[in-house]
């Protein structure tokens, strides 16, 4: 498995292909419009999944397939949007939901 910063650079260097082809502007318009129209398409396959919308009748694999795709996406651009910010989303997830967990040192012996 690959770690955040090695995920980063290649959504980074996927993100350069797709602005230059589409000749796009990457302001906070696109990466939020990006992250929510991606977020549309997980909730889409979710459904379909689950045979809770039209398109429910395809293979189980073939929906698993979509669904997987769509988060890859929306996992994608929320990396480049934190690179974008300046955001190092390792760090700033282990802060924040790190917060939660009992500290090691509390641990018995």
């Amino acid at each position: 498995m690959k770690d955040l910063q090695e995920l980063g650079a290649m959504a980074q260097a996927v993100g350069d292909i797709y602005a230059d082809r589409f000749d796009v502007d990457r302001d906070a318009t696109f990466y939020l419009g990006k992250m929510m129209e991606e977020m549309g398409e997980v909730s889409a396959a979710y459904l379909k999944l689950t045979g809770r919308a039209r398109g429910a009748d395809g293979a189980p694999e073939v929906l698993k397939a979509e669904l997987e795709d769509e988060l890859a996406d929306l996992f994608g651009f929320l990396l480049l949007f934190a690179g974008w910010q300046g955001v190092d989303l390792g760090a700033a997830f282990h802060k924040k939901w790190g917060a939660y967990l009992p500290d090691p040192k509390d641990a018995a012996p």
